[in-house]
């Protein structure tokens, strides 16, 4: 049966709290490839192909094609940040992009211009924020719900999605006011210190009913008082932390240890990044939040507790180091000790010199694509099936989270296929086996 879903008409605007490298990588890419001068590498909503049906079949559509999606070229972006530069400045600023191509698309960044930040430097130490707005943390909830409606109204927009780009938070744990909505109001009320700023934005979309998806580590949408208003102005959310260098090699290359049965006796990973978000990470309750999530992926995969004989004494180390020399080039080293047939070890190195932003780019746009659809189809609450794109994914109470990446990918492309009313696919393949069982069947 095909889910009903609202086509996607009009414009879509995507609001940015964050207007710093990635935010400025997104912006700048999508107006080059809407005048055809580069292309949207890495985005599954733009790229990817989607299997349906038998493998006889050969269909096999551009996800574009086959869901109801909104088109880059009727996207609009805003957003909040800490300094005054438009995006051209700021891409200049960030220097992830060549210069060339920044200037090619040099219009349509000018006018870009960041509003006030709801802006707490308790929260990123080493960020000294000089465009921010200033009130208790309800009226800055009030503030940032003005600055979506309005934005809304002057750009004459159909809807609007939210999605964090900004920096790391400090690390913190929920408490009594992030139990509920009605506590976590008064709190906002109260004017209470330990409403994160990056919650204020949640908070003040999902009041609006406009989609939210948190690209940071931070805790934000993942607690109950969120789920709650989600789930009551009918929004979907997702979360959290994008997946983009280092992570991503450990959810491609883990779930290929586990599936033989390969031991790991310990994985070191450590890093060099010199970008705002690394200035960030160098204070070591910032970095703590991003150790969290990064922590949490092999443990997932590898079960250790399942398998102890093969994971049950890993060791798994992790560490960032700022380095401005290297600006938005992440530079990512990994040694892993495993073993293998009667216990003989082995290793692996791997030295990803990668690309923050231009990896974390095409997953913004994705998961902003993705949660306008899902508002449009009705779907509320967590998108556990944008997984996908999370370090550390947001589940359902109770649940453990899915970090191998190709299970993911099954999860979101069996999505697609279920809101369509296409079969899903197990990749069983027994139509094209029946000899196999021929003996049962006599």
């Amino acid at each position: 049966m095909k889910i009903n879903i609202k086509p996607a008409e009009g414009k879509l605007g995507i609001l940015i709290p964050g207007l710093g490298a990635v935010a400025t990588t997104l912006i700048a890419g999508v107006e080059a490839v809407k005048k055809g001068i580069a292309q949207p590498v890495g985005s599954l909503t733009q790229m990817g192909s989607i299997r349906l049906g038998k493998r006889t079949e050969n269909r096999n559509p551009k996800i574009k094609d086959f869901v109801p999606l909104a088109n880059l070229n009727d996207i609009v972006f805003g957003g909040w940040d800490v300094y005054e530069d438009n995006v051209y400045e700021a891409a200049v600023n960030a220097a992830v992009l060549e210069r060339g191509l920044i200037e090619q698309v040099k219009d349509g960044l000018e006018k870009i211009k960041p509003m006030k930040a709801a802006f707490d430097k308790n929260y990123a130490k080493n960020l000294d924020g000089t465009h921010v707005k200033t009130g208790t943390r309800y009226e800055l909830a009030q503030q940032v719900m003005e600055d979506i409606q309005n934005f809304q109204k002057e750009n004459g927009l159909d809807r609007v999605v939210l999605v964090w780009c900004g920096s790391t938070e400090v690390y913190f744990e929920g408490s009594e006011i992030h139990e509920t909505l009605a506590a976590f109001e008064q709190a906002l009320k109260d004017d209470d210190k330990r409403i994160a700023p990056s919650m204020i934005y949640a908070y003040a979309a999902l009041k609006l009913g406009v989609p939210f998806a948190n690209g940071a580590p931070n805790l934000t949408v993942d607690i109950p008082a969120m789920i709650e208003l989600a789930k009551e102005t009918n929004t979907p959310i997702a979360g959290k932390d994008f997946k983009t260098g280092q992570t991503l090699m450990k959810t491609i290359l883990a779930p290929g240890l586990a599936a033989r049965s390969l031991g790991v006796h310990g994985w070191f990973s450590t890093n060099i990044l010199g970008n705002r978000d690394g200035l960030v990470l160098d204070d070591p309750d910032n970095f703590k939040t991003k150790e969290v999530s990064k922590l949490g992926v092999l443990e997932d995969i590898l079960k250790p507790e399942e398998n102890p004989e093969l994971y049950g004494e890993i060791f798994h180390k992790i560490r960032i180091n700022y380095y401005p020399p290297h600006g938005d080039n992440k530079e990512s080293w990994d040694n892993i000790d495993i073993f293998g047939w009667l216990g003989y070890k082995m290793q692996i190195k791997i030295n990803f010199l990668c690309r923050d932003s231009i990896l974390a780019a095409p997953i913004a746009l994705d998961l902003a694509i993705f949660c306008d659809m899902a508002k449009r189809a009705n779907m509320s609450g967590i998108q556990e099936w944008l997984s996908f794109y999370l370090k550390s994914p947001q589940t359902a109470p109770g649940l453990q989270a899915e970090n191998d990446i190709f299970k993911q990918l099954i999860k979101l492309e069996n999505t697609l296929r279920y809101l369509m009313g296409e079969d899903l696919i197990t990749h069983l393949g027994l139509d094209y086996y029946d000899d196999v069982f021929a003996g049962q069947q006599a």
